[in-house]
């Protein structure tokens, strides 16, 4: 398992981390290009245009690469880097993994609320268990994944779950398998690391929390 929750496959790409100078699936890092302007700007979905530099999705490797100018050495030019970089790679993954909970949840994919939640994970249709990081403790530790393979989602606060569900806050919510879930759980790993939110207390052993 690597940073952020991500497992490590022989066959996923992988990448340095200009921070900590570890090679990891690029699933588990942030890649930054030079924009416009010589401005570095966070590419969360890989496509700009441009050489990659790429930082592990952890608070703490992404606040060194900005501290100790990394990118201008990584870029081998000088850059501007924005004051507020990490906030704006936190605020991107936030939307979206909510943007991809909404999508998940049109398709039928995801539900929230105590009750369906519980009903989804009786019936085994859970592979997914969402709860909100702000949530009472006590009553979250009454929902448990059924599985030890199953994912555990926290990084996500009550209202940032609600504008994924149409609702003003949301504790509970669960994601059944599907192309969308592998989504939102890669990047809800990475956004765990860059907030540095403890997802919650695991489930069962093995089961991955994020």
């Amino acid at each position: 398992m690597g940073r952020g929750g991500q497992p490590k496959t022989q066959d996923a790409p992988e990448r340095r981390c200009i921070a900590t100078g570890e090679v990891q699936p690029k699933g588990g890092l942030i890649r930054f290009v030079v924009g416009p302007g010589d401005v570095i700007v966070p590419d969360l979905l890989g496509k700009l245009p441009g050489r990659g530099i790429w930082v592990a999705a952890d608070r703490a490797a992404l606040e060194t690469a900005v501290k100790k100018r990394l990118f201008a050495r990584s870029a081998k030019q000088a850059v501007q880097v924005p004051e507020d970089l990490v906030a704006q790679v936190e605020a991107g993954l936030a939307r979206r993994v909510i943007e991809g909970l909404s999508l998940a949840r049109k398709a039928g994919l995801a539900v929230a609320g105590y009750e369906k939640v519980k009903s989804w994970l009786t019936s085994g249709e859970a592979r997914v268990l969402i709860q909100a990081s702000d949530g009472s403790e006590r009553g979250k530790s009454k929902l448990r994944l059924p599985s030890e393979t199953d994912a555990f989602i926290g990084c996500l606060r009550a209202d940032e779950l609600g504008l994924a569900f149409g609702r003003e806050h949301v504790i509970h919510g669960a994601l059944a398998a599907g192309g969308l879930t592998t989504r939102v759980v890669e990047d809800a790993a990475r956004l765990s690391g860059v907030r540095k939110v403890d997802g919650g207390k695991a489930s069962g052993k093995g089961t991955k929390t994020i």
